[in-house]
């Protein structure tokens, strides 16, 4: 086997890929675009080359044995950004995986490294290859030596051979350096002769041959201005053909048979790619470039089950009901898959929802099942009257907990995540769009299963990261038994007086069109309220309003646009006013009617509970946490909202500035916690202190901008947005801000350490050990860095907060079952919950709630709970 030696520019392909590569971050925070563009480049040129021999060579430091001879090489080179400078200590590590060696020397260039070894490898008759981002070591080409050049992007290089130097230039490698002599370099701050370009030193060069031959022969060159040039600056080009020189005979204290390459450490490698997230590069690491999708999986051995009996079934049962629509409620169960000790079963849907063993199996609370998505499939078999218990643990929210930030889409997206390959994503089997239907049912079961034996493999992994991570609590505490509560709560639905409703849409359709005919009258003519084009013509054109934003397709009638111009001119108003109830017609009154179910009168909400990085729940089909309360008109849809029992009323309890509370516990202020202790308005308190007056001169505006600024310092707000939202100047809103932090100090103080916490660690945590990632804290991009800094300090106050209300539905149902109540939990929006109940336990749950709700976690300050009740939801407000 002839000996193959590559030689690769650490620094140059490190630069390369850096800038290349938008910026990249793990699940820690740590940037990985150099790392990630390095490794891509390495696996190619171990692949494309089969080498006998690699070295990777570095800069020792920024002062070479050239800096003596000119003090401002390399001076005009900007500092190392920070975000690449982390991410040597993981190329290192890289190359140590990879059992690659690696060198750098004091005083001289990772160039001159490799124009030392190179060298070494030609005499002894070794083929050479260089890989590098810098054209100054194509100087080095031979024969035997090809210098890869990398152009755009990573990948793609260039191959310098004396044939192909010869081609793009006319000159020999050797001349390369007689050309940088003469053109000098602006990267390596090389002066070169002033005036004298690419073209023409190797129009020099190819007459001259060299600078010496050059120097010696001026009288022969043509142009004045050239000969002068030359002459003056004569030794500064014998000094810059010396700087470009690569040093080929440096005292290196090691030799080629020191970097011998014969394999990679697997274990090593595997190990930080997933350290690293480099998912895409584990697959082409594991399964030698093939896509995931098209991959054979290992096979394995299932029973597609004729007949249910106690044999299938064991104590811990890997337990996968599949469903393929996002609406559970309406959608049937496709099938079910049962991995244990015992083995692999497929259940047709049919066959185990009518059979009463299975039905005893899946409701004994003491075989325990390891599933995905628990509320789904709790509701899911609901629906076929069987309660499922005995869930022990749910892949979705576990891995949910281990990384909000993602966005799990099945089973497969989960295992591929963790490196275990042996289920396909659903589309894969099942197809998209109008080509997805069920498969034939070998294809089917096998699919199930795979799933069933993924959450059995997956199980120990992620207990054991959340348990590293301080968050095995919150998802076995917290998260998992809320899952429960929330099945319960979307079972039961809410139900909906749909006449009422009804009403509500006449209504509301007889004030647009009374609101569309003003607007007809006052621009002059009809028109379609609802095209922005059309609207933009009537505003810009016509009335000649000032056009504040244009778009691609011509003027903008945004929300934002709209109120800056309402001062101007009555049209405005109106058809902002329009868009409103334009908005709760068609998404409220419309959509609620279309969502309804015929045989209940019920609305069934899903609860997202692994979606918002927060820890926020959040609903969907109909989403009840998002009913307008701003407009009159919008609360009025809360009066559908109503009890599905006769003599049962809605009681509603909501925690009183939660948020703010949190604030005061985490910042730990003096100040804020004693107003809170002493039962104060926290907005006149905020407005006394910044405005410097007493309770009595306070005035209802001081204290509207008090709380907006009380509640946009949880959000991290600009002076910018807080300018906004008072409509006052930004100088204005800054000193307001600057007040606020002189007189709460400890909120200063708390903000600025969790902005450091979170560039340190990566992340921040709740008060039960939520964590959100924030890798975008050390962007070098001020606008994304900047949300990221706000992120930080708003996320453990709302996660907390988030993480409150789910404590208090968790203490409130074991309440309400320890009293013996009928009430029950419809619905949790925001910081508030609803509840059905008869009449006559309002009394008990006037004591009850207030007191579980203040008491689910203890802060340095009260949490406070209002609470009312009525016929209607509106009327429990």
């Amino acid at each position: 086997m002839k000996k193959k030696l590559v030689l690769i520019d650490g620094n140059s392909i490190a630069y390369r890929a850096f800038f290349a590569l938008p910026l990249l971050n793990n699940d820690k925070g740590i940037h990985t675009n150099a790392i990630y563009g390095f490794t891509m480049i390495l696996m190619k040129i171990l692949e494309d080359e089969q080498p006998t021999h690699v070295l990777v060579a570095f800069d020792a430091g920024k002062t070479t044995f050239r800096h003596k001879t000119f003090s401002e090489y390399k001076g005009g080179r900007q500092k190392t950004p920070p975000e690449l400078s982390e991410q040597f200590p993981f190329i290192h590590e890289l190359l140590d995986a990879y059992n690659i060696s690696r060198y750098e020397l004091e005083n001289y260039e990772a160039d001159d490294i490799i124009g030392t070894l190179s060298q070494q490898a030609e005499q002894d008759g070794y083929e050479v290859k260089i890989i590098s981002g810098d054209k100054d070591l194509t100087q080095l080409s031979s024969k035997n030596t090809t210098v890869c050049i990398t152009r755009k992007g990573i990948t793609e290089i260039e191959e310098y051979t004396p044939a192909h130097i010869k081609e793009k230039y006319g000159l020999s490698p050797e001349q390369i350096i007689d050309m940088k002599g003469l053109m000098g370099d602006n990267s390596d701050n090389i002066p070169g002769v002033p005036g004298v370009g690419e073209k023409t030193a190797i129009k020099l060069l190819k007459e001259f041959e060299t600078v010496e031959k050059l120097l010696e022969s001026i009288d022969q060159v043509s142009g004045k201005k050239l000969k002068e040039k030359l002459t003056e600056f004569k030794d500064q080009a014998i000094m810059s053909k010396n700087l470009a020189t690569i040093e080929r005979k440096v005292p290196l204290e090691i030799n080629i048979a020191d970097i011998e390459y014969k394999d990679f450490n697997k274990e090593k490698v595997i190990a930080l790619f997933k350290e690293l997230n480099f998912n895409s590069l584990l697959d082409k690491f594991d399964h030698g470039g093939e896509s995931a999708e098209k991959q054979q999986l290992k096979a394995i051995e299932f029973t597609i089950v004729e007949e249910i009996t106690e044999s299938i079934f064991a104590n811990e049962n890997g337990f996968y009901v599949e469903i393929l629509e996002d609406n559970y409620h309406h959608a049937n169960i496709v099938g079910f898959s049962i991995v244990n000790e015992h083995g692999c079963f497929y259940l047709r849907a049919d066959l185990a929802l009518n059979s009463d063993i299975f039905k005893r199996w899946a409701e004994d609370d003491q075989k325990r099942k390891i599933v995905y998505d628990a509320k789904r499939s709790i509701v899911s078999l609901r629906h076929h009257h069987i309660h499922l218990r005995g869930i022990d643990f749910d892949l979705l929210l576990a891995s949910y907990i281990n990384n909000p930030s993602e966005t799990i889409d099945d089973v497969a997206f989960i295992t591929k995540r963790h490196r275990l390959n042996i289920v396909h994503t659903d589309e894969a089997v099942y197809g998209k769009g109008a080509k997805r239907k069920i498969p034939d049912e070998p294809i089917l079961a096998e699919h199930l299963v795979r799933k069933g034996k993924a959450l059995m493999y997956l199980r120990e992994e992620l207990e054991g990261a959340l348990k590293e991570n301080q968050q095995y609590e919150l998802f076995k505490e917290l998260e998992m038994p809320l899952s429960r509560i929330l099945a319960s709560m979307e079972s039961q639905g809410v139900k909906i007086d749909i006449e009422r409703l009804q009403e509500m849409g006449h209504g509301l359709q007889e004030k647009l069109t009374k609101i569309e005919q003003k607007i007809y009258h006052l621009a002059g003519e009809t028109f379609n309220i609802n095209s922005p084009k059309q609207l933009g013509v009537i505003l810009f054109d016509k009335l000649g309003l000032p056009v504040i934003k244009k778009t691609k397709t011509g003027y903008s009638t945004s929300a934002d646009v709209l109120e800056k111009l309402e001062p101007m001119h009555e049209i405005i108003r109106e058809i902002l006013h329009y868009r409103q109830l334009g908005k709760l017609q068609s998404t409220y009154i419309e959509g609620l009617l279309k969502v309804v179910s015929t045989k209940t009168n019920k609305v069934h909400t899903r609860f997202n509970q692994a979606l918002t990085q927060t820890g926020r729940l959040s609903s969907t089909d109909p989403n009840l946490q998002n009913i307008p309360i701003r407009l009159e008109e919008g609360r009025k849809i809360r009066q559908a909202f109503i009890p599905s029992e006769e003599g049962w009323v809605i009681f509603a309890a909501d925690y009183s500035q939660i948020e703010l509370r949190v604030l005061a516990h985490i910042s730990g202020d003096k100040k804020l916690i004693k107003a809170f202790k002493e039962d104060m308005d926290i907005h006149t308190k905020t407005a006394m202190d910044v405005f410097h007056v007493s309770k009595e001169e306070i005035t209802p505006d001081m204290r509207r901008q008090a709380k907006a600024v009380n509640f946009g310092i949880v959000y991290g707000i600009s002076d910018y947005g807080l300018s906004q939202n008072l409509k006052i100047s930004r100088k204005e809103a800054g000193n307001f801000i600057d007040r606020y932090f002189e007189s709460y100090p400890g909120v200063k103080e708390y903000m600025e350490e969790i902005v450091y916490e979170a560039k340190q660690k990566g992340f921040v945590s709740t008060l039960l050990h939520r964590r959100r990632y924030i890798p975008e804290i050390t962007s070098r991009n001020f606008n994304v860095r900047s949300f990221a800094e706000r992120t930080a300090m708003n996320t453990p106050i709302q996660g907390s907060a988030a993480d409150i209300i789910k404590k208090a539905m968790i203490d409130m149902a074991a309440r309400l079952e320890k009293e013996n109540l009928q009430t029950r939990l419809l619905l949790q929006v925001h910081d508030e919950l609803i509840f059905e109940a008869p009449e006559d336990e309002i009394a008990v749950l006037k004591e009850i709630v207030p007191d579980v709700m203040e008491n689910s976690i203890e802060l340095l300050v009260p949490l406070k709970v209002d609470f009312a009740y009525g016929p209607t939801w509106y009327d429990a407000k």
